[in-house]
């Protein structure tokens, strides 16, 4: 499956942008299709970073919502600024 398919949307948020300061997460709107380990391959290879833990969750939307760990040494605010969010 091609990446930009599983992941959708970032998610910008008042709770998302503090998970990105205070935890070092991101939080996206994924495909309803996409398990797990489809988000963490997508997330890595979109960009470039390494993704420690992912949850996932359907909002009462109706949407998929994964929310992303990166490793220690990638910083979550540094993708979120490449994508316009901070």
């Amino acid at each position: 499956m091609d990446p930009f398919k599983i992941i959708i949307c970032p998610v910008s948020s008042e709770a998302a942008l503090d998970k990105i300061e205070k935890e070092n997460k991101l939080t996206f709107i994924v495909n309803m299709k996409a398990n797990k380990q489809q988000i963490k391959w997508a997330v890595e290879k979109l960009f470039n970073v390494k993704v420690v833990k992912v949850n996932t969750m359907i909002t009462p939307k109706g949407e998929k919502k994964a929310v992303v760990k990166l490793a220690p040494e990638y910083k979550a605010s540094d993708v979120a600024s490449k994508l316009g969010l901070l």
